[in-house]
């Protein structure tokens, strides 16, 4: 251990902060999962960011470039907005909208599970 840590402290703030961004990671990995095997090289994270926000990421190597694309989904009364890398923002609807909905399901009853799992070892 190093010497920083004796110094500056950890506030209970920090310690809440670290753990909730370690849940953040845990999850958004199992929703990359949800759909399908990545191929090599490639990175995929899908995550309830916070109470109407949800996140999908991919990143992977083309030619030798980086690819990136974030897709965030924000939940409002009246739908669904899909806004993507500067694109112009539009509703989610039709198959779009089913597909987002069957995957929040699939990402809460995974997540559910996973929590329980850990709960149950503990």
């Amino acid at each position: 251990m190093g010497l920083l840590p004796r110094i500056f402290p950890r506030t209970d703030e920090q310690r809440q902060a670290d753990f909730e961004q370690s849940l953040l990671r845990r999850e958004a990995k199992i929703g990359g999962q949800l759909f399908g095997p990545l191929p090599k090289g490639h990175e995929r994270q899908f995550f309830c960011l916070d109470e109407h926000t949800w996140i999908w990421h991919e990143e992977w190597v083309r030619d030798g470039k980086r690819q990136v694309i974030t897709t965030r989904y924000d939940v409002r009364p009246n739908g669904v907005i899909k806004s993507q890398d500067g694109r112009a923002s539009q509703y989610v609807q039709g198959d779009e909208a089913r597909n987002l909905y069957r995957a929040v399901e699939l990402y809460q009853q995974r997540v559910d599970a996973d929590y329980q799992r850990i709960l149950r070892s503990a």
